[in-house]
Formats: structure tokens, sequence, C-alpha cells
């Protein structure tokens, strides 16, 4: 069938390449003029994959309405705070009959929206799905084993982009807490970038596994005020993703983040990385959300400042280690 890709970096590339490996034609939605014409003409993608051939089935595009007409699934792959003014642009040329899939991981800043949200804001009545998990793009294009989590609240939706994706080396689950899934797959950004600060100021193994433990108690107190189902987060779209993302050089949250615990002032950490931080962006709406719920997350508060007022990240890190007593499974939680 003819799918629709709406953002040509590493991931819409690499996805594009499962969907052309199954058969379908994909049009690959980009700004960029260039990257089209090197897609089209060469077959390839340098600056997101660098090594990938890209198949003869996967066709560039800068015509965004051209791309979507005509097709029985739409991905979003652009980065999550562009969403909504992708969608603006879109000017409602998404049918009902369309299938909408996000792959992108964040939270909007300001109105605090899951993707889910942005689009059924534009598109109420379309069917949507979050397919999360952890995948580095570059394993992807390079056909290494990858399991990920197809999540609607229709499950049938689910298991048919399930089948859509699922090749001998991208195996898809389905799971239908939308809230939870998208939650995991964005909040893990945040402890991710923590993980590289660690491992740029010199820190070990005991810090990255006392980080990501108590990063994934702090994602699910949240999740579970907004909705989610807790076991999503000992899932793949939670501690899988959060796992991958924490430990992998293929992150840029992390490698963003061992620039910072290096001394780099953050803007400079994002430029030089060269592509989306997700993580700057979510430590924003995470921060808001753990305020709008009531919500103790002193990890992501400890990055925030870091991130956002300037603080030095070993007193950050100091200001974490001395904080009041608590038994690990403590029930009742305060704002701190």
């Amino acid at each position: 069938m003819n799918i629709c890709i709406l953002g040509a970096g590493s991931w819409g590339s690499a996805l594009s390449m499962v969907l052309a490996d199954n058969g379908h034609q994909v049009k690959l939605w980009t700004r960029n003029e260039d990257q089209c014409h090197q897609i089209n003409a060469m077959h390839t993608n340098p600056k997101y994959l660098k090594e990938a051939v890209l198949s003869d089935a996967i066709v560039a595009t800068t015509d965004l309405k051209a791309a979507i007409a005509d097709t029985a699934v739409v991905v979003i792959a652009v980065a999550s705070q562009s969403i909504r003014s992708v969608l603006e642009q879109t000017g409602g040329c998404i049918m009902p009959s369309q299938i909408v899939v996000n792959v992108s991981k964040g939270i909007e800043v300001g109105s605090l929206d899951r993707i889910s949200e942005i689009v059924t804001e534009f598109y109420p009545v379309v069917k949507f799905v979050a397919l999360s998990g952890p995948s580095h793009a570059e394993e992807v294009a390079a056909k290494l084993p990858t399991t990920l989590v197809s999540s609607s609240v229709d499950l049938e939706t689910a298991e048919f982009i399930q089948d859509l994706f699922n090749t001998e080396y991208m195996r898809i689950y389905t799971n239908t807490d939308i809230i939870g899934v998208e939650l995991g797959g964005a909040l893990k950004n945040i402890i991710a970038l923590g993980a590289g600060i660690s491992d740029g100021m010199g820190f070990g193994d005991n810090s990255k596994a006392a980080l990501m433990t108590r990063g994934i108690r702090e994602i699910s107190l949240l999740g579970e005020k907004m909705g989610a189902d807790m076991s999503s987060f000992s899932g793949l779209s939670g501690i899988g993703d959060l796992i991958v993302t924490c430990t992998s050089m293929h992150s840029r949250n992390r490698r963003c983040g061992i620039l910072i615990g290096e001394g780099m002032p953050v803007d400079e950490a994002v430029a030089k990385i060269g592509m989306v931080v997700e993580g700057i962006y979510t430590i924003r709406s995470a921060y808001d959300l753990s305020l709008k719920y009531n919500v103790e997350m002193p990890i992501t508060h400890a990055l925030y400042h870091v991130v956002y007022e300037g603080v030095d990240a070993r007193d950050a890190v100091k200001s974490l280690m001395t904080r009041a007593k608590k038994h690990e499974m403590e029930a009742q939680f305060r704002l701190v």
C-alpha cells in the first residue's frame, strides 16, 4: 500500500526502509530541497543515516499535501515541538479513512499536550497510533533485531500497524494504554539527559543505575496521576526505552548530557549535537506537569534547574543525595 512519512530525519528514513522491505510504496516528506534531491537521485540520506542505501520504493517530496494524498497511513516523524505547525500546514487534508501513526517522543511545551492530543485537536475522528519503544534509527537501518510497541485505544488499529511494520528484524507488540506509552517514550529522554550529565562528570555505574531506577519511578508516578496503566512503564515504551536511551552513544539526549556534564553551556551542547534533543524541551513540560498534578519528581526538578536556571550540575547532584530520608516504596508523595 502507499504510506506517507512526514519527516526525513534518521527515524523517518529508517522506518521508510522497513516499510519498503515489506513491499510498500513510501512518500517521504522533507522541507529541504537538497535533501529531497539527494534521496531521489542518489538513494541516500547522509546527514542522518550515513551508510544506508534507500530503496527505489522510497520517493522524497517537499509537497506536504501531495505526500499525504492517496495514502493509507500517515506517519509523523518530525520533532515533537514542530508537530502542531506541520498539522496546521496540512490544511485538513488527512482523511478519516487514513491512520495517523506518531513516532516522535515528546510533550508540547506550554500546552503540555501529548502528541495524540495535538493530532485529535486537528483531526478529531482520525484513528491514531503511537509507535514507540527501544530503538535507534542506525540499528534499524542496519536491520538489527528491534522490538517496538504499537499503541492505540482501538486494538484493531494497533494490530493493523503491528502487521504493517513487522519484519524479520523488527517485532511489534500491541498495547491499548496510549497515555502510558506516550509518557514513557517522552519522559525517558529527561533521564537519558541526566545519565549523560552523570557520565560527563565522571560518575560511575552505581550513579547511572540509581538514576535510571529512581527515574522510572518518577515517570510511573506522573503517569499514574495522568491515567496511565502502571504496567506500561515496565514494558518496551517504559523501562525498555529508558535503558537504550540512557546507555547508548546513539542517544542524542545522552550525548548532549555528556557535554553539559563536562562543563559545556546547554545552548552550545545542543548546537554541537546538530539535531533535535527532545529531552531539553521535555524537561520543561515534565516540570510543569509535576506542578500541575502535584507529583514529586526530584530528578526532573534538578535537571530543570541545571538546564533552565544555570545551576551547577554537581550542586544539583548534592541536593538530590542529601534530600530527606524516605522509604523506597513510599506511597505518599509531596511536591518538592
